[in-house]
């Protein structure tokens, strides 16, 4: 990330109050759990049949 985006970034949160934050940290967090879940998913389905 460069500097532009850093301070534009920096900004944006410095606006926002704190539940705003932790609402949008929560979801990003639901978020990122969801796509590791689907990608532990694939990986698994992915070695039962090749053990199959």
């Amino acid at each position: 990330m460069n500097n532009m985006d850093m301070q534009k970034l920096m900004a944006v949160l410095s606006q926002m109050n704190k539940q705003d934050l932790e609402r949008g940290l929560a979801k990003a967090t639901e978020i990122l759990k969801a796509k590791e879940n689907e990608e532990n998913m694939r990986k698994n389905n992915c070695n039962n049949n090749h053990n199959h």
